[in-house]
């Protein structure tokens, strides 16, 4: 081995050299996966934990000066730093490596595989008909942008009205029973002089100046020619003078009482859906939905935990000592509750099946009753002696386990 001006001039050092700087290519350029060698399904600990053996092993302060371990650990870090974070690694698994560029729009790549599916529906369309679709325009009909509600297969311009929610504040009572009342909203509605078409009714249509009559426009031209209705007159062929009413909207606000009715065991933050009593759709498009979301007002001695019901429930001393049957309220009606002998304040009794609805199984908690003795308010004397008298009968001191030593 000879050196020259300070360098190796050994050929087997240059070799060995050649073939790190073909491994560290390779690394940083084959699936992200396999550069931390872990599988596609491996969990977030299992990537940490790979990821940290590969670092201390290729570090550059462990390798000092190595160019080679360098660049892999540049190509650890960047493989960790996309599959340690949950939103990359999920682009990442849906796009690859185009998820990882600058300006990635996920959106539009959806939008590009969209296409080459609908090209792959297309060709089988071509060979063995159309199915539900009246032509390659209807086949592509969702990428040129006359999708998603845009237009059925007529070419009329649809779309599904917007959803609303509205607060409806209850008590806990009525929120465990359900119940069904009206409300009256103020929200967007189909015009009625136009009947939500945007049009004067009364106005003579005249030929659509965008499409010329044909209610389509172009969206491509090539080997294959592609339409879509026309936006200016919705794919008629023919526009009218806007509607006075609604400014050719097809919607004006208005009031609109609607019943409702809201079913036991809803909880705070529930939804209640009611189909088709959000806002009128455009064309002619089904109405959206109504969300009612529920808030709660705090009741005077019941509360909810879970599906479970918590009271509390004043009882005697007498009744604490010799044990009793009292009759409390539950949501069904009175019941009875027997008060075991010797019982303490704070004791917890259950009342089974007594508790709240759950909306989704319809199983029912339990009523958690928790005791609570009540002392009389007298300076009577014989009240005085007769618990002074009590007080022989303790077993122990009832502050003995109070400390605040370790």
């Amino acid at each position: 081995m000879a050196t020259r001006k300070g360098k190796i001039s050994c050929p087997a050092f240059h070799k060995k050299r050649r073939l790190l700087r073909v491994e560290v290519k390779v690394l940083m350029t084959k699936d992200l996966y396999e550069i931390l060698g872990v599988k596609r399904n491996a969990s977030g600990d299992d990537i940490k934990k790979a990821y940290r053996k590969l670092a201390r092993k290729w570090h550059p302060d462990i390798n000092p000066g190595n160019k080679e371990a360098e660049e892999k650990f540049k190509g650890i870090s960047h493989a960790y730093d996309v599959l340690g974070d949950e939103k990359k690694r999920k682009l990442y698994d849906e796009f690859g490596e185009d998820a990882l560029t600058s300006g990635f729009d996920e959106d539009k790549a959806r939008e590009a595989m969209k296409w080459g599916a609908y090209q792959q529906a297309g060709a089988k369309a071509g060979k063995e008909g159309f199915g539900q679709y009246q032509s390659y325009e209807d086949v592509f009909g969702d990428l040129f942008g006359f999708g998603k509600g845009f237009q059925d297969y007529s070419g009329q311009r649809t779309s599904k009205g917007r959803d609303i929610e509205h607060v409806m504040t209850i008590d806990l009572i009525s929120a465990l029973k359900g119940f069904e009342t009206e409300l009256t909203l103020q929200k967007e509605t189909a015009c009625r002089r136009c009947n939500g078409a945007g049009t004067d009714p009364n106005a003579t249509l005249g030929t659509c100046p965008v499409c010329n009559g044909s209610g389509r426009i172009d969206v491509a031209k090539g080997p294959m020619h592609f339409t879509k209705p026309c936006h200016h007159c919705k794919g008629h062929g023919t526009v009218g003078k806007a509607c006075p009413q609604c400014g050719g909207s097809g919607r004006t606000l208005g009031s609109e009482t609607v019943r409702v009715s809201v079913p036991e065991g809803v909880k705070e933050g529930s939804k209640v859906r009611v189909a088709g009593k959000g806002e009128a759709g455009l064309g002619g498009g089904p109405a959206g939905d109504l969300y009612l979301i529920i808030s709660i007002t705090p009741h005077g001695f019941l509360r909810r935990q879970d599906d479970d019901l918590y009271m509390d429930l004043p009882v005697t001393v007498n009744e604490a000592i010799a044990g009793a049957t009292v009759t409390i309220p539950t949501i069904d009606g009175p019941i009875k509750l027997k008060i075991p002998p010797k019982s303490q304040s704070g004791n917890l009794l259950r009342a089974r099946g007594k508790g709240a609805v759950n909306i989704k199984t319809k199983k029912r908690g339990d009523l958690m009753v928790k005791l609570l003795v009540k002392v009389p308010r007298t300076d009577a004397k014989e009240v005085l002696e007769a618990v002074k008298m009590m007080d022989k009968y303790y077993d122990s001191d009832v502050r003995g386990d109070i400390k605040l030593s370790p």
